[in-house]
């Protein structure tokens, strides 16, 4: 779609903020007003209206692909959407450690500990740890508690939760981000531990470049999108 508006702004609704072109609201694909819940978030969505050159690119608009998701897939059934992301409380990648060498051993140790231990006394749970990459049980209590955290969350938060999960591989982590009990580099350096392990032994692949890349666009993306919301 060619750009035909001059003017982009924000504008009170009954539900929340919207954004109009030239004084014409804004609609999510599903046809539904785009109203966000925050000022903060809807002046950052605006200004990714405002961007655009010629063309109307939604890769180049994260924040507007996160709010029509949160309103069009998410609102519907927020529950549903809910119980998917905690199932990666399952099997969370910080759970599953390497047996050897050492130096990764200790690594993964120092990064993904504390946020462990973050994490049982925020919600009161245990972990079961494992060395390799076969399945291990998490503890039906640990998996149920998770859950209601994410529950608990309504579908903008859900949202902007969801790539940081994927990306991550790790609910935890994206809990411990969310709740701003840990940074976004530090949990952005934690999830890629392992990848960052083998760039250094075996050195760099151009496509596996690209493609974190492009998970970091859109992990930052999810942050800022998080930090819009409080």
């Amino acid at each position: 779609m060619k750009r035909f508006w001059k003017t982009v702004t924000v504008e009170p609704t009954d539900a929340g903020l919207g954004i109009a072109l030239d004084g014409r609201p804004v609609r999510t694909p599903g046809r539904v007003p785009l109203a966000l819940p925050t000022p903060a978030l809807a002046r950052a969505v605006a200004d990714e209206w405002s961007a655009v050159e010629d063309r109307l690119d939604p890769r180049a608009m994260p924040l507007t692909g996160l709010a029509n998701a949160a309103i069009d897939r998410i609102a519907p059934d927020p529950a549903a959407f809910a119980a998917g992301l905690a199932a990666y409380g399952e099997s969370d990648v910080l759970c599953y450690r390497a047996e050897d060498p050492e130096p990764l051993v200790a690594r993964q140790q120092a990064a993904w500990d504390p946020v462990l231990a973050w994490a049982r006394k925020r919600y009161d749970v245990t972990f079961a740890i494992t060395a390799g990459v076969m399945h291990v049980a998490q503890p039906p209590a640990t998996i149920a508690r998770l859950g209601e955290a994410t529950a608990a969350r309504d579908a903008f938060a859900l949202a902007g939760l969801s790539p940081i999960v994927t990306i991550t591989g790790s609910l935890v982590l994206a809990l411990a981000l969310a709740e701003r009990a840990f940074d976004a580099e530090t949990v952005w350096n934690a999830a890629h531990v392992d990848e960052d392990w083998q760039v250094e032994r075996w050195g760099e692949d151009p496509l596996a470049t690209e493609a974190r890349l492009i998970r970091r666009r859109d992990y930052d993306a999810a942050v800022q999108f998080l930090d819009a919301l409080r």
